[in-house]
């Protein structure tokens, strides 16, 4: 099992989680560590309990037992806005995203910047939220040509650039990414590998789950193998190999 010592305490840590639905238990026992900067594979196959373990950590579902630390304070979410407040941050496959709004609307929902309006009044600010968009899309390198365009009008890549500048905007200290590049084209996927390289290089740990093991070996130091509710392997990108992965996910080894 690999296991990391930089002598830095994890941004996350999982201690025995649990979490049972009537007689299913979907996540067994899990226990987990995610450092700063890292990027962890979730891999498993369909049932494994890797849906249930994201919810759990993003606040959707309370673990039965076990408990949850972030940044070494034990935390406990009865809701994804919780979960939020806390930097923790989920980009599902839909990405969450209004298809009418435009980027800079969209990094802000729910959390629209305002200013006074006629002394009594009070008024969306969308020159600040114009200005905010751009500075954290070239701090990521995230070109766009016309951050006015409404999301639909953007490619796939493009709006997973703005799922995740919304992230890093309001400060995440975990980035999970739900099946990052499905539906999009190989372009459009190596430009989300190259997003969560650098949401690594800002120190930002990312989980991934995919089906796709070419994404995890594109992106991922680690790999951690699901299978019937259970951890079964985590293992070092490094020297690891599909067959290997693909072992442990249906209980050949």
């Amino acid at each position: 099992m690999a296991t990391i010592d930089n002598g830095q305490q994890p941004v996350l840590q999982l201690e025995n989680v649990t979490k049972r639905f009537g007689g299913l238990t979907a996540v067994n026992n899990v226990s987990l560590d995610i450092h700063a900067g890292e990027v962890i594979g979730l891999v498993g196959d369909n049932g494994a309990g890797k849906s249930t373990l994201i919810k759990t950590i993003s606040g959707v579902h309370r673990p039965d037992e076990g408990r949850i630390f972030l940044d070494g304070r034990e935390i406990t979410l009865s809701s994804p806005f919780e979960a939020r407040q806390l930097g923790i941050e989920t980009i599902y496959q839909d990405l969450a995203l209004c298809e009418n709004l435009d980027a800079s609307v969209n990094i802000f929902l729910g959390r629209e910047p305002s200013r006074p309006l006629l002394g009594v009044f009070r008024q969306v600010d969308r020159g600040h939220m114009l200005e905010e968009a751009q500075k954290v899309l070239d701090r990521l390198d995230i070109h766009i040509p016309d951050l006015r365009r409404p999301i639909r009008e953007m490619s796939g890549g493009q709006r997973q650039a703005v799922a995740i500048a919304r992230a890093v905007y309001w400060n995440a200290r975990l980035v999970i990414m739900d099946e990052p590049t499905a539906a999009l084209g190989v372009p459009e996927q190596r430009k989300v590998h190259e997003l969560v390289q650098t949401l690594k290089s800002h120190n930002v740990p990312v989980i991934i789950i995919s089906h796709n093991l070419q994404d995890i070996f594109a992106t991922a130091d680690r790999m951690v193998v699901m299978r019937r509710g259970k951890k079964v392997g985590d293992l070092p990108a490094a020297g690891t190999t599909s067959d290997e992965l693909v072992s442990l996910m249906v209980g050949a080894s």
